[in-house]
């Protein structure tokens, strides 16, 4: 039973898109209905496959955003990689109507769920937001109050993905706070960090060592690992630290 299952989520299927969102002006969801989806985790990822008319195809793997309470409706947000050879036809070409293949859901080290209680810190740069979106989705759909803290790094408030979302998210006071911190440019009044995750800003924002928190680590390799090895440094379990690393995929 156990490898029929993995058979079935290996399995290649059609989703249709029901939903295009703007999320920034580099980043788009896709809402996507999948026929017998098998349901996911929060944290898990989809591979996608493009095949051109003369028979090339291309893959790339894309994290779900959207918490397992969604049923079949799957959402995937990808950011345009500029000469990339997937991204920019998933942000600029794909319509609603049009199908697009999957395969999943896949992964099952870096996911979380309400019953795995908490504290729970979701530390996150760029689109590496995706899986820990699924994961405060999920949190949210289960009116769960596992106290729960992310922090965020963006290059601008205008690069910040599901940013009203988050706003709302922080604002239901059950025990989700959220902290960004941007990179490279701050509106005026910006009263939030202003710089790359550091030591410093880590020992604010997470929880003490003695309350045992998860930590799940989202993003480009050099922030994970320096995340990472800073919170064991920290004094955090290093079991209790998991990590999802973004590398160049060709987009």
């Amino acid at each position: 039973m156990a490898r029929a299952a993995v058979q079935r989520r290996l399995t290649w299927r059609l989703g249709r898109v029901t939903r295009r969102i703007d999320e920034t002006a580099r980043a788009k969801s896709l809402v996507l209905n999948v026929p017998d989806w098998p349901g996911h985790r929060a944290g898990q990822h989809v591979d996608v496959r493009l095949t051109a008319p003369d028979g090339y195809q291309a893959e790339r793997s894309y994290s779900i955003a959207s918490a397992p309470e969604d049923g079949d409706q799957v959402a995937l947000t990808v950011e345009r990689i500029e000469d990339g050879e997937v991204s920019p036809y998933l942000d600029d070409e794909l319509a609603e109507g049009d199908q697009l293949e999957l395969r999943g859901p896949i992964g099952g080290y870096f996911v979380w769920s309400t019953d795995m209680g908490g504290p729970l810190l979701l530390v996150a740069g760029g689109s590496g937001i995706c899986p820990l979106m699924a994961m405060l989705r999920h949190r949210a759909a289960r009116q769960s109050h596992v106290p729960t803290r992310l922090l965020y790094s963006s290059r601008s408030l205008d690069d910040v993905i599901y940013r009203k979302e988050l706003d709302s998210l922080a604002g239901r006071a059950d025990g989700l706070e959220v902290f960004h911190t941007l990179t490279r440019s701050q509106p005026a009044g910006w009263s939030g960090y202003s710089r790359r995750i550091d030591r410093d800003m880590l020992a604010e924002v997470a929880f003490a060592p003695a309350q045992d928190p998860l930590c799940m680590v989202c993003g480009p390799t050099p922030l994970v690992e320096a995340v990472a090895t800073t919170l064991v440094e920290l004094g955090h379990a290093p079991e209790r630290v998991k990590t999802e690393r973004f590398g160049p995929t060709g987009g």
